[in-house]
């Protein structure tokens, strides 16, 4: 099986409030990962689209990130916009997570059949207040989107994309991040970020054959969700 959640928003220090987003968010580690104990066996994989910690260096993340090592299944973690911790590939390699791949202009293949993309994205080009400066990160993440999308060499039975940010403009309609996953025949595309009042402009339907997903945790109730 594969599962996906994001925005864990982890923090070992429990100082980081999020009930800000809502009661539900109370006590929502706890709620994470008891679920993905009931859920997920140690022979599946779990998707994780960023916001993974609220740590500022490495070496903060890491007792996060050791905490999810050590959870069932094996571990596909892309950036998110709240992941100042993230360093480059060769780096989070080093930190010797056995069951956790960083996607990072690369891909990962799981049982010879699947293979999983991704990159963080970035706002839409159409929101308030979107700058010059946005749109050089916006066409930086849509290159890294290539970059992980070409990496592949081999083929397989389907394709998944690890967006954090929703691939959509303001109006629910489809941005140059699907445009690209179109053209490399993406089946799957799940992506996070959105909460509380956010989620208004969730999209989740098949749109040109890929099948999209919102898998922020307070989305889908702090459980994992069976992705495929």
């Amino acid at each position: 099986m594969i599962y996906a959640i994001g925005d864990l928003h982890l923090d070992y220090t429990k100082n980081k409030a999020m009930d800000i987003f809502g009661e539900n968010w109370v006590n929502h580690e706890e709620k994470i990962f008891n679920n993905w104990k009931e859920t997920v066996k140690e022979d599946d994989l779990v998707l994780l689209p960023g916001d993974i910690s609220w740590a500022l260096k490495l070496d903060e993340a890491y007792k996060d990130l050791e905490r999810i090592n050590e959870l069932p299944g094996y571990k596909i973690i892309s950036k998110g916009n709240h992941d100042y911790w993230w360093q480059g590939p060769k780096k989070l390699k080093s930190l010797g997570l056995d069951k956790i791949t960083f996607i990072q202009n690369n891909s990962f293949v799981y049982n010879d059949k699947v293979a999983i993309f991704g990159t963080r994205g970035w706002l839409s080009r159409d929101w308030d207040g979107f700058t010059e400066k946005d749109e050089r990160v916006f066409l930086r993440e849509l290159n890294r989107l290539k970059l992980s999308l070409t990496s592949l060499k081999e083929d397989v039975e389907s394709k998944i994309v690890m967006l954090h940010y929703p691939p959509f403009n303001t109006d629910s309609t489809p941005n140059e991040f699907v445009d690209l996953m179109v053209e490399h025949k993406i089946d799957i595309c799940i992506y996070g970020h959105l909460h509380a009042e956010g989620h208004r402009f969730v999209v989740e339907k098949e749109i040109e054959g890929i099948k999209f997903h919102c898998v922020s945790c307070d989305y889908i109730n702090f459980k994992p969700k069976r992705i495929l």
